[in-house]
């Protein structure tokens, strides 16, 4: 018979089928077990939409039978929401047992579901699977305990720092397995930011692409910033402007811009369908507080900076960029950013290789400013 363990892992990949479709909450993945067996399963499948738990329980189609046991990788809610709380639906099942992977970050609701559930004489037990169902959600974590979207620096070098490989190598610095990684941490943030040096210089569609599990290419395309403070990418000919300013996603495009920027530029942006964000700076502590302001005011909860190392090492200076991903290939020499990541120190990181390809992520120590 399958373990606890075994059973929260099998709820973790139920979540994971959500991967970036339910920001800003959580994804959450729940299943309910009879006498050993699975018979129902569920997960938040997108902002507004029923619970993980409640989609299991309407799963089952019927009340669950004497000593059924749920599990779910976060802690049931107790506060009625868009879609009722879901200790309440737990309760009126007749749900025997709950076991529970992370405990809700929010502060003001932590521990809260799961006493509800006690104080109903159901049976609980936390905390399984505890760091992997808490890590699974870091940008929720970050914006339920901070209301701030949590900015993240994705940098590729050559094992030396590099930002550009050297005279003769591929383009790429790094193999496609991990440049497919990189799609999958683009498909789960809501938004992605580059500065308009990066634009100019390799012209990026900015877009996620995966094989679903039918093996079919997939792509489809989240927010997009570009920091440009003068609208110097959207000068000239529009036959010439960068393709995220022309392809069939442009809408999703937005440029982030300061008060110098030339009006008619904007203009012409805004005719082609691009959305355009005008602030007194575009830089520094004072421009990333409007930007990530106006950025928690449209509900984007994670902005995943892929660029260039003048964005990065700017984000960082102004205490804001929380996270990082940074890949590294066996190359060594090249040409542009060389050193030590623009990011400071880590607080806590994990390592992984893809290919020849490592990657290491994670949480970032705060600047003092």
């Amino acid at each position: 018979m399958p373990t606890d363990d075994e059973w929260m892992d099998r709820a973790l990949s139920l979540a994971k089928r959500a991967w970036g479709k339910t920001h800003p909450n959580p994804m959450v993945g729940a299943l309910i077990v009879e006498d050993g067996e699975m018979v129902a399963e569920g997960w938040h499948a997108r902002d507004g939409g029923p619970h993980a738990e409640r989609a299991a329980l309407a799963a089952l189609g019927r009340a669950p039978r004497p000593g059924a046991v749920m599990y779910v990788t976060l802690e049931p809610c107790s506060t009625a929401g868009r879609t009722g709380a879901c200790c309440d639906a737990i309760r009126a099942a007749g749900i025997a047992r709950v076991v529970s992977g992370a405990t809700d970050p929010n502060p003001a609701h932590a521990g809260r579901g799961l006493e509800v559930l006690r104080a109903a004489s159901i049976a609980v037990t936390a905390g399984v699977r505890a760091e992997t169902c808490t890590e699974l959600n870091f940008i929720f974590n970050h914006w339920i305990t901070t209301r701030r979207p949590l900015v993240a620096g994705k940098l590729a070098t050559t094992r030396d720092g590099f930002s550009r490989p050297p005279a003769g190598a591929n383009r790429w610095i790094t193999g496609p397995e991990a440049r497919a990684d990189v799609h999958h941490w683009r498909r789960l943030f809501p938004a992605i930011a580059v500065g308009a040096g990066t634009v100019r210089a390799d012209n990026p569609a900015l877009t996620r692409r995966w094989r679903d599990e039918n093996g079919c290419e997939q792509e489809d395309c989240g927010v997009r910033f570009v920091f440009d403070a003068t609208l110097a990418t959207a000068a000239g000919d529009p036959a010439g402007w960068p393709r995220v300013y022309t392809d069939a996603w442009r809408e999703r495009t937005v440029v982030v811009t300061s008060m110098a920027a030339d009006a008619a530029a904007q203009e012409w942006l805004e005719a082609a369908g691009v959305q355009v964000w005008r602030q007194e700076t575009t830089r520094g502590a004072a421009g990333w507080g409007e930007f990530l302001q106006r950025c928690a005011e449209e509900r984007l909860s994670g902005i995943y900076l892929e660029g260039g190392a003048e964005l990065l090492a700017d984000a960082r200076a102004a205490g804001v960029l929380d996270y990082g991903f940074w890949y590294q290939s066996p190359l060594l020499g090249g040409a542009g950013w060389g050193g030590a990541a623009p990011w400071g120190e880590w607080a806590e990181s994990t390592t992984e290789t893809f290919g020849a390809d490592t990657l290491r992520r994670g949480s970032l120590k705060p600047v003092r400013l």
